[in-house]
């Protein structure tokens, strides 16, 4: 099978803050499988490290009030033709990200709240009929 994951979870240093979110979970789902690393946020321009992000409103804010939106739904854009051209048949993403949140996101508050949602690459690729999978599903 197929199958894209956020970078992060596989330890690549492309988190906001410049770190990874390496999990040994997935990284064990994924043995036997071929795996098609991303991270919508880097493929969308943003750099490494980056000011954190949020939904708010419907529209990527960071933490500073700056419009990220187009960056974020152009790498969502990006990697979802990725996904298509590659074939891929589920997508393990990174848990509350306002790109990757499957079942969950940040309220948009900065505040660390959560709520039911997705982020924006998540609910593109559902949108787009590709299987997506949180990665805290694995944990368990």
């Amino acid at each position: 099978m197929k199958i894209m994951v956020s970078a992060c979870l596989l330890g690549r240093n492309c988190k906001y803050n410049g770190g990874n979110n390496r999990n040994e979970a997935v990284l064990a789902f994924l043995e036997g499988h071929e795996v098609i690393p991303v991270c919508p946020e880097v493929a969308g321009g943003l750099s490494v490290p980056r000011s954190p992000c949020e939904i708010v409103n419907g529209v990527v804010m960071d933490q500073n009030g700056v419009n990220r939106n187009e960056a974020f739904r152009t790498g969502a854009e990006r990697c979802l033709a990725l996904a298509r051209e590659k074939g891929a048949e589920l997508a393990i993403l990174q848990s509350r990200s306002p790109s990757c949140g499957v079942n969950e996101i940040y309220d948009g508050s900065f505040s660390g709240r959560k709520i039911p949602g997705s982020g924006v690459f998540a609910a593109l690729l559902r949108e787009n009929g590709v299987r997506v999978l949180d990665a805290k599903d694995l944990q368990t």
